[in-house]
């Protein structure tokens, strides 16, 4: 059974905040918690893309383009070519709601280092948004925009527990108990995707 998620969009009106000069990059987990958006710089324009799922497996199933319906949603662009507004800390482009298969004017703005409004609007009215959590640390721009992999982690991530040991069973040994393994970034540098790194 496809599984569709919203990722963004036009949802709830949300209050502004004074935006402070903080970084848009990052991993951000959106307002209900069903997956992260990854923010990079992208040949000059910020572009979000779904970087994590909480339920995988995820199909762009109500694209209005039966050849997109069967693209995941994991690594699929959310936030589209958004570009700096001027004197502004804010970023204007588009935004792709997957509840809809819509694409809205939308405009990002960081309203701390932790936080990230969302807004969109259907024709310039009916607007909303939602505020977004960072969940990892700002992505390094590079001139070739070769975006840091693995910034799906805490910005402080706590130091990791010794590994345990156990008594093996009747020799008065210890064995080493194997810690659980980190899950893999299965998106890594959103520039390099297909949809992002093709020209406009």
């Amino acid at each position: 059974m496809s599984t569709t998620i919203a990722y963004s969009g036009v949802v709830f009106a949300a209050g502004i905040s004074s935006a402070l000069a903080a970084d848009p990059t990052g991993d951000w987990r959106v307002a209900d918690g069903v997956a992260n958006i990854r923010v990079a710089q992208c040949n000059g324009s910020m572009w979000g893309v779904v970087a994590w799922e909480k339920t995988p497996g995820g199909r762009d199933s109500n694209n209005p383009d039966p050849a997109r319906q069967s693209r995941p949603t994991l690594g699929m662009p959310i936030l589209i070519d958004m570009k700096k507004k001027p004197g502004a800390e804010a970023w204007e482009g588009q935004v792709y709601n997957a509840k809809d298969g819509q694409l809205y004017s939308s405009t990002i703005t960081p309203t701390d280092a932790d936080h990230l409004e969302i807004k969109g609007c259907v024709l310039g009215f009916l607007c909303g948004g939602e505020t977004w959590t960072r969940v990892g640390p700002p992505i390094p721009s590079s001139p070739v925009n070769s975006m840091a992999k693995g910034t799906q982690k805490p910005i402080a991530p706590a130091p990791a527990p010794a590994p345990k040991t156990a008594a093996a069973p009747g020799s008065g040994a210890t064995a080493m108990v194997k810690p659980a393994a980190k899950p893999a970034d299965q998106v890594g540098d959103i520039c390099l995707l297909p949809e992002v790194a093709r020209p406009r």
